[in-house]
């Protein structure tokens, strides 16, 4: 038996909207230690790894491990039908073939429930390593959020570029170029998120931008966003979750001179 109760129910439908855009359809696996999910893209060159702990949950319980795979579209219109402050409870019994929804109001006045049919999903787990990378930037989600879209509207790739100055992102397309560096800032007594930069040494590396607008869905999680590179390595694109998890996104890079090898 499966169960799980959360509170704050609008995190699972921003969770969706960051997701299944990417991905359509994905094994959730649940454990007694929380909810897990990891999934590519179609095209294979995006990776989804969500995690939310239990202890995040007000009441949890998963008697043994097992995966509920899920058409995300087709949960995100259940998931609509619930009030931005209902308190959501998902239920599953590991013989089952569906899971089930309960929407309850805040004053409990309305209570709905749903039933999802529950999909047959081969899929391989895959083992991301622990790797130390080059830089990490934190930054604000919605100035990452703002810089993607204004640069998606000149380029289709975007470098990333990260030095002791800041973070560069720099594009060019039919109309020009553009370039953004955000420097390293400490607003201690100002409510905006600061821009902070660990870096072990210079790293830049080129992106589609397609996808990282994509990644941009997740802002409404997290006032901060947390981007990994190392050289050759994907970006890692980080959001925090409430206390209880994140979603991250891992994108490979674009190899600038794969033109010139297919020849």
């Amino acid at each position: 038996m499966f169960e799980a109760r959360l509170v704050q129910g609008a995190l699972l439908k921003k969770l969706l909207e960051a997701t299944r855009e990417l991905i359509t359809e994905a094994n959730f696996e649940v454990s007694n230690t929380g909810i897990s999910l990891q999934a590519m893209d179609s095209s294979h060159v995006s990776l989804v790894a969500l995690q939310l702990r239990s202890d995040g949950f007000e009441h949890f319980r998963c008697d043994r491990t097992f995966s509920m795979g899920l058409n995300l579209n087709n949960m995100n219109k259940m998931l609509k039908c619930a009030g931005n402050d209902d308190v959501i409870t998902m239920k599953a019994d590991e013989t089952a073939d569906v899971v089930s929804f309960v929407f309850e109001s805040p004053d409990q006045g309305r209570v709905s429930e749903f039933e999802l049919k529950l999909m047959d999903i081969t899929s391989e787990n895959l083992g991301i390593p622990d790797t130390e990378y080059s830089a990490t930037v934190s930054m604000p989600s919605s100035e990452f959020q703002r810089i993607m879209k204004d640069l998606g509207s000149i380029g289709d790739t975007v470098e990333l570029s990260v030095t002791k100055e800041g973070i560069k992102f720099s594009t060019s397309g039919d109309i020009g170029s553009a370039n953004v560096i955000c420097r390293q800032t400490n607003h201690v007594d100002k409510k905006e998120e600061p821009t902070h930069i660990d870096m072990n040494e210079p790293v830049a590396l080129t992106f589609a931008l397609r996808y990282l607008i994509n990644f941009t869905k997740a802002t409404s999680l997290s006032p901060s966003v947390v981007i990994k590179l190392s050289k050759e390595l994907p970006v890692v694109v980080e959001y925090k979750c409430a206390d209880m998890g994140y979603v991250r996104y891992y994108l490979a890079p674009k190899i600038e001179d794969e033109e010139e090898m297919g020849e």
